[in-house]
């Protein structure tokens, strides 16, 4: 069980929230799922259920599951929409196993979990929920880096995924980011609380930082993210980063978005400086063997558009794009 579960638990009679671990490909490497759905309802097929895929840096609690106001988490208002939701980690992050290399010093072994990787894992994740609930299909959302792993296996199995939601999904950009700090990489690289609060607002007006987020909102994400101390440093794989340097930074794509073929909703933030604006009007623009694609741009929001103030208008948009009857020409 996740040791940040209880932080994350929105407390509501209608919901019931489960977590366990699952087998992934590799011997000793266990994936930890989370769920989340409404207790009444027995069934919920293909079209009601839902896979959440998490970024680079920051695991699926941390991004999907960190509850507050009214509405709770995103997971929380997905299933009270009435949607089966589950949200995996990839090895090395959250509650999943660490792989070896995690646990000794990062210069002993080059960069770890690496995009195909993290595809691997999510595919067996989609397979369990598949297989376990007696489903075809399911619908499938992804974030920045998630987007990506997101969005190679809707490309590369269509037949498994309904929808396709992505989240200021990597593209092709020689720029700097800020994951990417320069130098020879590791196995892994450490990710400090300053750090992580400047990445998130950087990008965002100092006077309008308290009314994007609230404080105890940024405190209680911290908390949930990086524990009640600095005692355990945070460490993240590289290779994430590796692949960064090798593709989007390369100008090689990883993988052809007009493979996909699902219906796919893109949403973007203005103040994103993770993803900037003309990367995602790239990508979406490759969108070529969609069923139908639409693209939400939220203002004044950032890469974390789905913690801050203007949050329901994604989840809106989200939940808008999931509930459309697919219907043929």
């Amino acid at each position: 069980m996740n040791q940040n579960a209880t932080l994350t638990t929105f407390s509501h009679p209608a919901l019931a929230s489960q977590s366990w671990f699952i087998d992934s490909d590799t011997a000793g490497v266990q994936l930890y799922l989370r769920n989340r759905r409404r207790t009444h309802i027995e069934a919920f097929g293909s079209e009601r259920t839902v896979m959440l895929m998490h970024a680079a840096t920051y695991a699926g609690d941390s991004l999907f599951d960190v509850a507050h106001g009214e509405t709770g988490s995103f997971m929380d208002f997905l299933a009270m929409r009435g949607y089966d939701v589950y949200s995996v980690d990839v090895r090395g992050y959250g509650g999943s196993t660490r792989p070896p290399e995690m646990m000794a010093p990062s210069d002993a072994s080059p960069p770890t979990v690496s995009t195909e990787i993290a595809i691997s894992d999510l595919s067996r994740a989609i397979s369990h929920v598949i297989e376990r609930n007696g489903l075809s299909q399911l619908n499938l959302i992804g974030m920045s880096w998630g987007g990506t792993v997101a969005g190679a296996y809707a490309a590369r199995v269509p037949e498994h995924v309904h929808k396709l939601g992505l989240i200021a999904p990597q593209w092709i950009d020689s720029r700097s980011v800020s994951i990417d700090t320069g130098g020879e990489l590791g196995a892994y690289r450490t990710v400090s609380r300053e750090a992580a609060r400047e990445r998130w607002l950087g990008a965002v007006p100092d006077e309008q930082r308290e009314a994007l987020v609230p404080r105890e909102l940024v405190e209680k994400w911290e908390q949930i993210t990086f524990g009640a101390d600095d005692a355990n440093p945070y460490h993240v794989p590289n290779g994430v980063v590796q692949d960064r340097r090798d593709y989007w930074a390369a100008g090689r794509a990883y993988y052809d978005p007009g493979e996909i073929t699902a219906p796919t909703l893109l949403i973007h933030g203005e103040w994103d400086r993770d993803v900037p604006l003309d990367t995602n009007q790239a990508y979406f623009r490759r969108l070529t063997g969609a069923a139908y694609k639409r693209w939400i741009e939220i203002g004044q929001t950032t890469h974390m558009l789905i913690l801050e103030r203007q949050r329901h208008q994604a989840f809106d948009g989200i939940a808008a794009f999931l509930d459309e009857v697919l219907t043929e020409n």
